[in-house]
């Protein structure tokens, strides 16, 4: 017995829509993939370039991104475990790269990326994240002022402890005009992000290595 001519009609209909509708779902899962591959890459850009910034290529050979583990410590003042990177040189551990937070910034929290050699050395030194007042504690970007470079070469004992300040504070380290508190809170958790490389350090190299095979030094 034939379909009427309506229930014919409805039935193709329904069978375009069925395959429109599949066609539909295939091509934004395929634009979703796609889109989220290239957010994913983009992210691996950014941080590549985030770390060059404190840590230079020439500095390690390993995979830096592929050496990440998560660290939470009271001396780095973030609020959840944060990523960490291992960097080695020759199979031999050459620096950390981690982040920290100045808590008592002028208008919040300034977020830091730090790279310390594995002799304690600072490499670098960069803010990621800050609400500081535009034209004043603004001055600790990069882009505004080569006031964060201050800190390359610096280490626990070079300047001495009772020297790690702003010069207000008989420290060594420039305040801005009209701005003080700024450049203090970056200098204090910059010091303290050293007194946190200082304790782990060994720890942080030792499990790392142990990981990739790599037996420990007598």
């Amino acid at each position: 017995m034939m379909l009427p001519e309506l229930s014919r009609s409805m039935l193709k209909n329904s069978s375009v829509l069925a395959v429109f509708a599949a066609i539909t779902v295939a091509v934004v899962a395929f634009t979703q993939l796609s889109t989220a591959e290239r957010i994913e890459q983009s992210i691996q850009q950014a941080r590549e370039l985030a770390l060059a910034e404190v840590l230079p290529p020439s500095l390690y050979d390993n995979a830096l991104l592929d050496s990440m583990t998560l660290v939470d410590d009271p001396l780095l003042s973030n609020t959840q475990p944060s990523p960490l990177y291992v960097a080695t040189l020759n199979g031999k551990p050459s620096a950390l790269v981690f982040n920290a937070t100045a808590p008592d910034g002028y208008s919040g929290s300034i977020r830091l990326l730090i790279a310390v050699l594995a002799n304690g050395q600072i490499s670098g030194v960069r803010v990621i994240q800050h609400k500081e007042t535009p034209g004043l504690g603004d001055k600790i970007e990069l882009a505004k002022s080569p006031w964060i470079l201050s800190f390359n070469g610096k280490s626990l004992t070079q300047p001495a402890i009772e020297h790690w300040g702003v010069k207000k504070d008989q420290g060594e380290f420039d305040q801005f005009a009209g701005a003080t508190i700024t450049p203090r809170a970056v200098v204090k958790a910059t010091q303290q992000a050293l007194v946190f490389f200082d304790q782990r350090q060994q720890d942080i190299f030792n499990t790392y290595l142990a990981q990739q095979g790599v037996p420990e030094e007598e």
